[in-house]
Formats: C-alpha cells, structure tokens, sequence
C-alpha cells in the first residue's frame, strides 16, 4: 500500500511539474526517466537470466510426473487467462478510448541529456541461456553453478527491491511530466481508470472459472473449495507477493484436502510459475497502451497469440517482490510489440497500481492448480 500511495504521489507530482510549465523541473524529470529507463532495460536479461535458471533447477529434485503435471498446468492457467484477457480488452477498449490521445515518443519536451546502458544480451538470448543452464544443472547437479545462479537471483532482488522500486515514483513522474506538458494526461488517466477496474474484474471471473475447473475434476463443490482460498487472497492482497504468501497458500490448500506431499510441492512452484492474475493485468494494459498511444495500433488475435505464450514463460522470471511480474515481462513488450520507453513507463504505472490485485488472482489460482495435480497424481498412482 506504501509503494501504491507513492506511485500515486510520483504521478500527482508530474502532472503538476507539465502543467505549471516550468522547463527546468520537466526537463530534469524526463532526464532522470530517460536514464532510469536504460536502466531498467538492462537488467531485463538478468531478471530473466538469474530467476529463470535457478527456478529451473529445482525441478529435477521431484518426480517427472509430478513437475510436470505442475508445470503444464499451471502454464496452460496462465496462457488461457491471457488469451480471455485479450478478448475482453478487445471489445471493452473501443467503447472506452480513442486511438491516439497519448502523443508520439519525441513529440513533447525532452530531458538535458541521455545516454544508453546496453544490455549484456537480448531478452531471447537470456530466455534460452537461462533455460539451457537450469535443465543442465538440475541434471548434474552442479553445486557451484547453482549456488552460482541463486546468488545472483539474490543480487537482483536487492537491486529490484532497494533501487528500482523506491526509485520507481521518479520515473513515473517523468513519464507523467511529458504527457501534462502535452496536454493529454487527463483523458489517459479516465481511460486507463476503467481500464484497471477492467482488469481486477477479469481477476475474479477467471479465480471463478479456475475453481469451478478444479471442482468438477475432483468431484467437490467449486464454491466450497474457492471459500477455503479466501484467506490466502486476501493475505496476498495486503503482501503484493506470491512468495510471502505461501505459508497461508500452502495451509489452506490442505484445508481443501490436497496431500501433503503434492501440496509442499505445487504451492511454492505455482508461487513462480503460475501468473495468471499478473498475464491478465499485462495483456489488458497492453491492449490499453496500444489503443490510446500514437503509433500503435491494437494486434489482432494471431499477433498476440505469441505475445501471450511468451509471457507466460517469462513469467517464472517473475520474482517475489511487488512489481517483478512486469518487470519480467518488459523485454517481451518492447522486442516483440516494439514499446517505447513512454508504453512501457505507463505499462509500469497501471500494473503497479494494482499489483496486490493480480498477486491475489495469482495465489487462489495455486490452489485450484494444486487441487488439479493432487487429483491427477492420485489416479496415476491407482492406475
């Protein structure tokens, strides 16, 4: 709540700073946004890099079938809610916005001075080395280069929680300084409010979908086994982390009876891996992003379809701190759907805005993922 109440106060501070028109304080903002947002786009591929390959290789520690079980099921969760995302934005933005209210990148007024922090490799590069190095290291067993790899997830988290968050209503005020300076950041906010109002909706709709899935596979009341869940959405609610909430997650999916064994497995996997509530808020942003920002034009189902299915691989990458979903998931929208460091600063607005929102869509998921597995492993093991 402390980092939504300083986003708030970060873009309140910007639209002041564009509207009084007082160039020096707008330009030092858009300097600090420009160099911030190098910044930023450096340490994608070691976001991406270090999370994924050390999630990766814990894996080989349990059974195939029970990871991957695990592993599908959560994957095809977070690439449906993706896809139920798309065409509920799709025919809700129309209605609520018109293409090109946000001006182009370079329109407005421009920062004292830039310059560029190129990344060590590409988003791609970083996905499959990541991916190369987990698998291998699950298969040997390499005690050095895991300790290598957890280490340096350790290091990203600090950077992630004690210099980008903090730093993050800065940059935001820079992007928000641009778009007062240039007169449009009034009917931005009102569209991207209904946007987010949206979003958490579409949150709730699929937790429903989720459980009612879940109990007609094991045969119990979907209503009784997403009430047993409410404690760790809210829990998540108030923590904005996957990962800090699992204690709660993992008790109350013993509530719904999933085995103890299936339970301290799939609960803290589906804690990384398992973004559904995070892909929807994305998706339905991006849709946002792309319907009022001069340049874009809003892709059709086939374009997006990729979009999707990456961000939810890229998701394991997404660590348990507020914000590290989108985070992850800038180095697809800017190398796949071409976003520029005005799309991806507004992008990073809206989901921090309801970052405890999609948290929560995420852990009640786990639940229903865990119930799924526990009743699937079961009928193998009767088989």
């Amino acid at each position: 709540m402390k980092l939504i109440l300083k986003l708030i106060a970060g873009i309140t501070a910007g639209i002041v700073a564009g509207l009084i028109g007082i160039d020096w304080l707008t330009r030092t903002l858009l300097t600090f946004r420009d160099i911030f947002g190098e910044f930023i786009g450096f340490m994608i591929p070691l976001i991406i890099l270090f999370f994924i390959a050390s999630g990766v290789s814990k894996l080989g520690a349990h059974s195939g079938k029970l990871v991957g079980m695990s592993v599908g099921t959560a994957y095809l969760s977070t690439l449906a809610a993706g896809i139920a995302a798309f065409f509920i934005a799709t025919i809700v933005m129309p209605l609520i916005a018109s293409e090109g209210t946000v001006p182009e990148e370079g329109a407005g007024p421009e920062g004292f001075f830039s310059f560029e922090i190129d990344p060590l490799m590409g988003v791609i590069t970083a996905l499959i080395t990541a991916f190369l190095f987990g698998i291998g290291m699950a298969k040997i067993k390499n005690d050095v280069l895991i300790r290598f790899f957890d280490e340096g997830k350790t290091i990203i988290e600090i950077v992630i929680k004690r210099i980008i968050i903090p730093l993050l209503p800065f940059y935001i005020a820079g992007i928000f300084a641009a778009l007062a300076a240039e007169g449009t950041v009034f009917d931005t906010l009102q569209v991207f409010g209904l946007v987010l109002v949206i979003a958490v909706l579409t949150h709730w709709v699929w937790i429903f979908i989720q459980y009612v899935v879940a109990g007609s596979f094991t045969g119990r009341n979907p209503l009784s086994l997403l009430k047993n869940m409410l404690p760790a959405y809210f829990t998540a609610l108030g923590t904005m982390s996957s990962a800090a909430t699992i204690p709660v997650t993992l008790r109350q999916a013993k509530v719904n009876k999933v085995r103890e064994d299936v339970a301290d497995f799939s609960i803290p996997l589906g804690a990384t891996i398992h973004l559904s509530g995070s892909v929807i808020t994305i998706v339905s942003c991006t849709i946002a992003v792309m319907s009022v920002l001069d340049g874009y034009a809003v892709p059709d189902f086939f374009t997006m379809l990729p979009v999707i299915a990456m961000l939810g691989v890229i998701m394991i990458a997404a660590p348990g701190v507020p914000g590290g979903a989108i985070m992850a998931a800038i180095g697809i929208l800017t190398s796949m759907l071409g976003f520029n460091e005005a799309a991806v600063g507004l992008m990073i607005a809206l989901y921090m805005a309801q970052d405890s929102f999609g948290t929560a869509a995420n852990v009640t998921g786990d639940g229903a993922i865990a119930l799924v597995v526990d009743k699937f492993t079961a009928n193998a093991k009767n088989s």
